[in-house]
């Protein structure tokens, strides 16, 4: 049988070849790279332009940016890397515009308050009492001094008793007892600070009779609404302490109390001197339960258990509430005293940041 084979020169003429359809490129343009920070500074420019120039009211200066910003960066995204990455854009372009809103009422508050109490933040104002003064000067030693001192005895109060419960309920409660305490500590985290005051008021009422004012009783109407907060972030600070460390500890028959003393506490250390300073923070600046308990003195008083304490918050809160003629000087030491109290709790926050980061346990790379 006569086999033929057909090579590649001799096959016959298969005709042009398939046209192949082209297929769509997957990937399409993009913003350049600062576009919609560009676009961001120009809708903030053009907010803060109309704010000054337009007397507009901030808040509809902020909202115009913000929607301004999100609809600009929607619809240029939108026509040049297509409707997908254009709502991604659009969530984003919200976010951020919905922090820089928030933002604005502390960033009025700071303002307003640096600009009204820089006039009297002066050696003047921190080194002389309200004793004797009419109108102009006088300041707030005797309050700085009564608020140091209310606050301490406070946190003196609340920390023994917040950090002893946290280690109850995570290395021993069990049962009833400790849903009871965790329900008690959730319920205590929201009474509000005036019914604190009154919890105080009543209570040094039974031993001291009626119209009572001293300062540990401000102290005791703080430490109510300190100690909730100690509780809590003790308690997950010790849950954040890895079990293997108390598991080897217990294994080389180191009691459970000392496991907790020498490994468990000191490992979580700094989330728990973080969350204290932080609680501090919270209540240096009420007033309501100041209002009810300590009262205020234009003297000196260092002696919480005698009479009456002026502090920051209940001094400025007298000065402008019931200002003299003329007001000027008495606004002026209401917005300086103010003005204190931020510094301190601004203080107190970095002092927060400072001890998570030089007490935080160092880990080997």
């Amino acid at each position: 049988m006569n086999t033929s084979k057909t090579t590649p020169e001799t096959a016959p003429d298969a005709g042009p070849p398939p046209v192949i359809p082209e297929r769509p490129a997957l990937a399409q343009g993009s913003l350049p790279r600062r576009g919609a920070p560009a676009v961001l500074a120009g809708w903030v420019l053009l907010g803060v332009a109309l704010y000054l120039l337009a007397d507009w009211n901030p808040a509809f200066s902020g909202l115009l940016a913000a929607i301004g910003y999100s609809a600009t960066v929607y619809g240029w995204s939108r026509s040049v890397e297509g409707p997908r990455k254009a709502r991604d854009r659009l969530v984003t372009a919200v976010v951020t515009s919905a922090f820089l809103v928030a933002l604005l009422p502390l960033i009025s508050v700071i303002t307003t308050v640096l600009s009204k109490g820089f006039a009297r933040f002066d050696a003047e104002f921190f080194n002389n009492s309200m004793r004797g003064v009419v109108g102009e000067g006088g300041g707030v030693h005797h309050a700085l001094m009564g608020t140091l001192i209310v606050t301490g005895l406070a946190a003196l109060i609340s920390v023994p008793i917040g950090m002893l419960t946290a280690i109850y309920l995570v290395e021993y409660g069990r049962g009833a007892l400790a849903r009871w305490i965790t329900f008690f500590v959730d319920v205590m985290t929201g009474i509000p600070s005036i019914v604190a005051g009154l919890f105080a008021y009543a209570l040094f009422e039974l031993f001291f009779g009626a119209g009572v004012r001293m300062g540990i009783m401000g102290s005791v109407a703080l430490s109510v609404l300190m100690i909730p907060v100690v509780v809590r972030s003790t308690e997950e600070m010790l849950k954040l302490v890895p079990n293997e460390l108390r598991e080897a500890s217990m294994a080389l028959a180191v009691p459970k109390w000392r496991t907790v003393v020498k490994v468990v506490l000191p490992t979580a250390l700094a989330g728990i001197a973080t969350g204290v300073t932080l609680a501090v923070a919270r209540v240096i600046g009420e007033t309501a339960p100041l209002l009810v308990t300590v009262g205020i003195t234009n003297s000196d008083n260092f002696n919480p258990f005698d009479d009456r304490m002026a502090t920051l918050s209940v001094f400025s809160y007298y000065q402008y509430a019931t200002p003299g003629i003329p007001p000027e000087p008495f606004l002026d030491r209401a917005w300086a005293a103010a003005f204190t109290l931020i510094l301190i709790v601004m203080a107190l926050n970095l002092l927060a940041r400072l001890i998570s980061r030089l007490f935080a346990p160092k880990t080997r790379a």
